[in-house]
């Protein structure tokens, strides 16, 4: 199948099956607006229908991997229903369609990666990342509570303790912290993210199908038992996004000051 459709994912065919697919938006460091968003959300749809494609691998081109969320177009959801309706759906789908995919996604994080981008590189089914890789839930900072992938995963695979504490003060962690965590596989000096993401993804890809496919599905129903837990992180991030503090939170961002969030006002 083509895939030609998608304006922001670059799409190279390695041997034996092997998809790669980029984050192309250097410029912006590959920060996610409602396009790339949408893209992100329906390419394991894709990638599971593609007959010519047995292992994806992920990677961001330029320096980053993927740096969160546009600011525009969180600006453009604040207060707005409609928008805000439409993404807690395709987030859904983001969370579930990577989930499902039954082939096997193997993430190369080449920096930093934040919000949307860190949902595809930490639910992958393994992830490789730059020791120097800067990984993070920033919502909290931004005024708005952690939905996206964050209460699906990060408890799973860094413990509740250490969830607890990056998901409530919105800290970032790098690749070998996030190592030493559990939350990635493995980490290496950047140069080497994304031959070792390559290498990992062919022995996969020329293993045996059936037994990689069925022992992921297998894994993957830890999460699908967290399925409600994450349903209603999603909701609530979307429902933040409805108030004040959300206007505060990006305002600081684009003035480049801490925020001064009403809720935290006397």
């Amino acid at each position: 199948m083509s895939f030609d459709d998608y304006q922001q994912l670059t799409f190279s065919r390695r041997p034996n099956g092997v998809l790669l697919i980029t984050l192309d938006r250097p410029e912006k460091y590959n920060a996610a607006d409602e396009q790339m968003h949408n893209e992100l959300a329906r390419v394991w749809i894709d990638v599971a229908a593609d007959p010519g494609t047995r292992v994806a691998v992920i990677t961001g081109a330029g320096k980053a991997f993927s740096a969160g969320g546009d600011l525009a177009m969180v600006e453009r959801m604040a207060g707005d229903y409609d928008r805000v309706s439409h993404m807690l759906k395709e987030m859904s789908d983001l969370v579930y369609n990577i989930i499902n995919c039954e082939k096997p996604i193997v993430s190369a994080i080449n920096g930093v990666a934040v919000g949307a981008g860190t949902v595809a590189a930490l639910l992958a089914d393994i992830a490789i990342a730059a020791e120097d890789a800067r990984i993070g839930d920033g919502h909290v900072k931004l005024g708005v509570a952690a939905g996206d992938h964050a209460a699906i995963i990060w408890p799973l695979l860094a413990g509740m303790a250490k969830a607890r504490y990056y998901l409530l003060t919105g800290e970032m962690i790098t690749g070998a912290e996030a190592e030493r965590l559990g939350m990635v596989a493995k980490a290496l000096p950047r140069e080497q993210v994304l031959d070792e993401a390559l290498r990992v993804a062919d022995a996969l890809a020329t293993g045996s199908q059936p037994a990689i496919r069925l022992t992921k599905k297998a894994l993957n129903n830890w999460l699908r038992a967290a399925g409600p837990t994450f349903d209603q992180s999603a909701a609530y991030e979307m429902l933040t996004f409805l108030g004040p503090d959300v206007v505060e939170g990006y305002t600081a961002l684009r003035e480049k000051r801490e925020p001064r969030f009403p809720s935290a006002q006397p």
